[in-house]
């Protein structure tokens, strides 16, 4: 709609659309040219598998981008992977320089943990604590999913309190009928916190599958499957 002006014109300013986008300029971002500084925030892991005699230690160092800003984030910069035992060294150095390289390149980088996850060893996986790990490279997988979900870079689905409630009822029915049961698994010496019977979970890979009421309901993440 035409406006008309009646009063005579004492002053104006142009505003420009490109100032928002001139101060998102400022903003840096990951990517492969981004110098490393000379110290970056590191955290280890300790990896310890019925595959390997000696522990592994995974170290994640991450470069802060846009420090004390709005714009603030934590980003995964670099990868190492140490140990004892020489056995796994030559692959190993291999599959940490990769993924030093994938995260300097910036973007999303989350999709390694799902191809990390989706490796399985020849031989067979293994259980620990009661989930089921299909191979050492797919838990080097879960180390790096727990790291991103601590620098927020992989948001942590909590479970509703319905389903916390739910669960807690099956724990709690469980815990009554062997109070003073202790499962380990077969092939690890760790405590299982879930009853003998349980089978595997296809959600979160837990040997937490019950069932009740004729529903398989897993104690593990609450997934549930009537039948």
């Amino acid at each position: 709609m035409a406006i008309k002006i009646n009063q005579q014109i004492t002053g104006f300013e142009v505003v420009k659309e490109e100032q928002e986008s001139e101060k998102e300029s400022n903003v840096v971002h990951m990517h492969e040219k981004l110098e490393r500084p000379e110290s970056l925030l590191g955290s280890t892991y300790k990896l310890k598998t019925p595959l390997t005699e000696h522990a592994l230690y995974v170290t994640i160092n991450d470069l802060v981008l846009n420090p004390d800003t709005e714009h603030e984030k934590r980003r995964p910069f670099e990868i190492f992977i140490n140990s004892k035992s020489m056995e796994h060294f030559q692959w190993i150095v291999a599959l940490t320089r990769i993924i030093s390289a994938v995260f300097r390149k910036g973007g999303d980088v989350t999709f390694l943990v799902e191809e990390l996850h989706s490796v399985f060893d020849p031989r067979g996986g293994y259980f620990k604590k009661g989930k089921y790990t299909p191979s050492l490279v797919a838990e080097i997988g879960d180390i790096i999913e727990c790291h991103m979900k601590i620098i927020g870079l992989i948001a942590t689905e909590e479970v509703d309190e319905h389903t916390k409630a739910f669960i807690e009822k099956k724990r709690t029915e469980f815990e009554n009928n062997k109070k003073h049961a202790q499962i380990s698994d077969e092939n690890s010496n760790e405590a299982s916190e879930f009853p003998p019977e349980s089978q595997l979970c296809n959600k979160c890979m837990a040997k937490a599958v019950i069932k009740l009421d004729g529903c398989m309901t897993c104690l593990g993440c609450g997934d549930s499957k009537c039948g």
